[in-house]
């Protein structure tokens, strides 16, 4: 896994316009551009020359973001990319932050349906139907929502913060349905609803920097060693009964986990009390790990599913198109707003949802014949358009706004 995000995505300002930009004469200075990337004779820039600068003959000239840094908020702001334009500069922070709140409506589409038939079982008296809904996966999901969310909402990212906070609240009206149908144990729910409100509490508190320091820091350390006990033991029991069942991965994973986490904290008090100032790569750790934690978690989703569908090819019927559909849109609208912030965590889990979850599962479903062939090549397409047109247009705005003559 690459160790930093090295495709900024800049922009072309709004104002000016194809003739302009085909111009050497144009506000972007033939200085920005090596001269064959115009054709000889002529005022005119050559795309396909353009094209020929890959991204490995640019990385040196802009400096990049460290995966460490990526709960750092707005990276951005602190001057990582050389922006010709503060007008492009806000023009796409709106657009990237408009595709990233649009995201809140695939995904509130997608916890919907569930919420809909459990509402109708539990009024019918059909309890029963209930017990087919695992609590334990749905607080495994609920712990992946908080811990994005505290990544989120500590990097000020509004629009990403609120899907994460959608998907807490969605998620818990499902668990609440299940305790009404008795398939989760009352005192499971009681903790969980303590968790889930005080969690809501100090997200917003720390959005707003009203909340204390050392509060938020023990907030972050309790869904660290939460989110890194469950990942290894979710990993171990996709692949029962082929394995022995155990929880031992879990349990290693837990005093792993606190001894880790005790250990950073216990060399950054050591710090304040001898130099006077906490170490900043292990406040940086211990916030970053709990976002990396989180989309592992999603990650791994898709990797299940996949197992369940070698495993099980009938039961592939049962898997809704629409809701794996809805999965690669929400997913796929935050690609842009993971790109321009320069988020490698962001990116890579947005960009595995895209493709491993909602695609390759529509795929899968298309192989076993339970799509149509149209639904499956409009996804197919449409997929393939919006990474394209991604792909283009941070390519161009990449050589445009980024390139520095070299020296």
């Amino acid at each position: 896994m690459a160790d930093s995000l090295s495709l900024p995505i800049a922009s072309i300002a709004a104002n000016y316009d194809h003739s302009s930009l085909l111009s050497r004469n144009s506000a972007f200075s033939s200085r920005l551009l090596p001269s064959k990337c115009f054709s000889s004779g002529k005022n005119k820039l050559n795309l396909s020359s353009l094209g020929q600068y890959s991204f490995h003959s640019l990385h040196h000239r802009v400096s990049t973001i460290r995966a460490l840094d990526s709960d750092v908020p707005h990276p951005l702001h602190k001057g990582s990319v050389d922006f010709k334009s503060k007008r492009s500069y806000e023009q796409w922070d709106s657009l990237t932050s408009t595709f990233s709140g649009a995201a809140n409506i695939p995904f509130l589409l997608l916890q919907l349906p569930q919420i809909i038939l459990n509402a109708r079982n539990l009024l019918a008296g059909n309890k029963t139907a209930l017990l087919a809904v695992p609590w334990l996966g749905m607080l495994t999901g609920l712990l992946g929502n908080f811990s994005l969310l505290s990544y989120f909402a500590k990097k000020k990212e509004k629009e990403a913060a609120v899907v994460q906070t959608l998907g807490v609240l969605s998620t818990y009206v499902v668990i609440s349905q299940l305790t009404m149908a008795e398939a989760m144990p009352l005192p499971h729910f009681v903790a969980t609803s303590v968790v889930v409100g005080s969690g809501l509490i100090l997200n917003l508190l720390n959005y707003y920097n009203i909340l204390n320091r050392r509060i938020w820091q023990i907030w972050e350390d309790f869904i660290t060693v939460g989110g890194l006990s469950v990942l290894p033991q979710i990993m171990w029991s996709t692949f029962v009964p082929y394995i022995p069942n155990s929880i031992l991965p879990g349990a290693i994973a837990f005093i792993l986990a606190v001894a880790a986490v005790t250990m950073v904290r216990s060399i950054c008090y050591y710090m304040i009390c001898t130099y006077g100032q906490t170490s900043e790569k292990g406040v940086k750790f211990v916030g970053a790990i709990s976002g990396w934690t989180a989309t592992l978690l999603f990650m791994w989703m898709p990797v299940s599913q996949m197992w369940t569908n070698f495993l099980n090819p009938d039961n592939i019927k049962g898997l809704s198109a629409i809701s794996m559909l809805l999965a690669m849109t929400g997913n796929g609208l935050m690609i842009p707003r993971a790109l321009f912030i320069r988020d490698f965590m962001w990116f890579t889990g947005s960009t595995w949802g895209t493709v491993s979850y909602g695609y390759a599962n529509i795929v899968c479903l298309y192989i076993f014949n339970s799509i149509g062939r149209e639904f499956f090549i409009a996804a197919t397409v449409g997929l393939i358009s919006w990474l394209g047109c991604l792909s283009t247009t941070i390519k161009l705005s990449y050589v445009l706004y980024s390139y520095q003559p070299e020296t």
